[in-house]
């Protein structure tokens, strides 16, 4: 998991950290801002010293979300060789989409973003921007002929996502975390892709 999350305040991280456990066990819809400064142990003045709301809240986790996905773009478009750095990818995103707080809050996200234009379109934000340098990734490839040129590179980035996210989820119910996608998700796409 990439580590380029910008230093926060302390009391910042103990709301955040407070709001996301909310999250997760009583889901977003469900949770009240009163529920995280009851878990937070502050007065509900001092979360509003720092967030507006519980909305503005998951615009922050938005904020951080992006923050670590920069990981990932920048790999992604770096000028090592298209499949190497491909590889690196599917593994890597499939172990940080599968970190349980990970998959159980995306759930709690795309649900609100559902609800709530404000949410989809900052979290939509993040995605757009790994989807261009996935994208990228695969048109690298199909130029110098390690991918196939047939394929919509925006269209079989979001299929990969979605295979990784997806499988992030039932990893969730799951005892062998992480070996399908090294074992059988990862050579399939690199499989499905040759030219």
């Amino acid at each position: 998991m990439p580590n380029n999350v910008k230093p926060i305040h302390p009391r910042k991280i103990e709301i955040l950290e407070a709001a996301v456990t909310c999250f997760l066990e009583k889901g977003y819809h469900q949770t009240g801002v009163r529920d995280i400064v009851a878990k937070a142990g502050i007065s509900l003045g001092n979360l509003y010293n720092h967030f507006k709301g519980k909305e503005a809240i998951l615009v922050f986790i938005a904020e951080i979300e992006g923050q670590e996905l920069s990981g990932f773009v920048n790999r992604l478009s770096d000028n090592a060789d298209p499949r190497i750095r491909l590889e690196w990818f599917v593994q890597n995103y499939a172990e940080y989409v599968a970190l349980p707080e990970n998959a159980l809050l995306g759930v709690e996200i795309l649900t609100e973003a559902l609800r709530s234009p404000t949410i989809a379109d900052v979290f939509g934000r993040n995605r757009d921007q790994l989807i261009a340098a996935l994208a990228g990734c695969l048109t690298k490839g199909g130029e110098s002929g390690v991918f196939s040129s047939q394929f919509n590179p925006s269209a079989v980035a979001c299929m990969i996502l979605d295979t990784l996210e997806g499988q992030g989820l039932r990893n969730l119910s799951l005892s062998s975390r992480g070996k399908h996608v090294k074992d059988t998700i990862g050579p399939f796409i690199l499989n499905a892709l040759k030219p």
